[in-house]
């Protein structure tokens, strides 16, 4: 079982995607009385408590998250050096990387940074300065020595190139990115957005989906590798394989979220949201959580099976008007459709053993989206 131990709530970045919009969302509810408004902002139980929890589970693996986990260095050497798991990850936001000693570095299997593209994309995201303080950190962990994945973890918006954004921090020398995975800000609390939005996907968003799977497989030819774009990697090799997927990142199944109180909930968006809760690690067994269920119309669409529901937090909370989910949902349809057209090439070059099956595998609900 994967699990993301939330170590504090606080961030030394205000970003313009900031979660607590996902709250206004929540509360913007007809009851907020299942909303915990008491959460403590810092890990705040017993951490005994967590490795008599985690040691039920013989293929435990833990990423660290927040807030900013970086900010909480303490706490990650003190679990990392108890801790009964078999892997760790983390995701951050990179401007802290330099402070964690290369011992515990070395032994994360992934460490996932948060990047929206190029220095004039992400600083506008993200803050002045942000891009330079991160890729510094990136070049430093390579530099002495990290030979774990690199995964760029972006958020894209309607100021995003996806081809220019998606290219420059996978291919640019610089940048030292082994992966990359996105997610669409997919955010209409503005009135104006939505013809906005729509304007990005038609004319920006999908063509430039198509033209990195085109480049990715041409890539597969010429150099005899995968690239690992998640939103393509996984979703492919399913395809070739002829697999169907649950919601593709876990929650709720394969992946649960400690929040900082010690409670167990099915994803990290979803902490506070009381109704969802699946148990506590002071008696709950890892082995045997509740799955949570997708309930909305995603189950009867018909590629269900590929996207598996895209987001268990939106099918909770539905932030979205029926016009603005079918916006969204045609990202997820382009994708299948210039994937599946792709398969024939990509079956060649296994056939002729230019690249094998093998080159797909990657570890699961390892925090990538899959689907954007």
């Amino acid at each position: 079982m994967f699990f993301h131990v939330i170590l504090t709530d606080d961030c030394n970045l205000c970003c313009r995607y900031c979660r607590g919009k996902e709250f206004d969302l929540l509360l913007s509810g007809d009851d907020s009385s299942s909303v915990d408004f008491f959460m403590p902002t810092e890990l705040s139980y017993n951490l005994e408590s967590l490795y008599s929890f985690l040691e039920k589970d013989p293929e435990g693996c833990l990423t660290f998250y927040g807030g900013e986990p970086l900010m909480r260095t303490d706490l990650i050497r003190e679990i990392m050096d108890n801790a009964p798991v078999k892997r760790f990850f983390i995701q951050t936001n990179g401007l802290l990387l330099h402070e964690l000693e290369n011992e515990y570095l070395d032994r994360l299997e992934a460490i996932l940074v948060s990047i929206d593209g190029p220095e004039e994309i992400t600083d506008l995201n993200r803050g002045k300065g942000t891009f330079s303080r991160v890729i510094e950190n990136v070049l430093k962990v390579r530099r002495e020595g990290f030979d774990g994945e690199i995964i760029a973890r972006m958020t894209v918006t309607e100021g995003t190139d996806i081809y220019e954004a998606v290219n420059f921090l996978i291919s640019d020398p610089t940048c030292q990115f082994s992966s990359a995975h996105w997610q669409i800000d997919a955010d209409f609390s503005c009135n104006c957005r939505q013809e906005i939005f729509e304007s990005w996907i038609s004319g920006n968003y999908m063509p430039g989906i198509r033209k990195l799977i085109a480049e990715w497989v041409l890539t597969m030819e010429r150099k005899g590798y995968v690239p690992r774009l998640y939103p393509f990697l996984q979703t492919a090799e399913d395809l070739l394989r002829g697999e169907n997927s649950r919601l593709r990142c876990g929650c709720g199944y394969a992946s649960y979220t400690i929040t900082t109180d010690g409670h167990i909930c099915p994803c990290p968006i979803m902490i506070g949201m009381k109704d969802y809760y699946v148990g506590h690690i002071t008696s709950a067994d890892p082995r045997n959580l509740p799955v949570v269920h997708m309930e909305g119309s995603c189950r009867v669409c018909p590629i269900y099976g590929f996207c598996g529901g895209r987001c268990l937090y939106a099918d909770v909370t539905r932030p979205w008007q029926a016009e603005q989910k079918k916006l969204i949902c045609s990202t997820v349809h382009d994708l299948r459709n210039t994937i599946i057209a792709a398969l024939p090439a990509i079956s060649d070059l296994i056939t002729q053993g230019t690249i094998t099956m093998q080159d797909f595998v990657h570890t699961r609900y390892n925090g990538c989206e899959i689907i954007p």
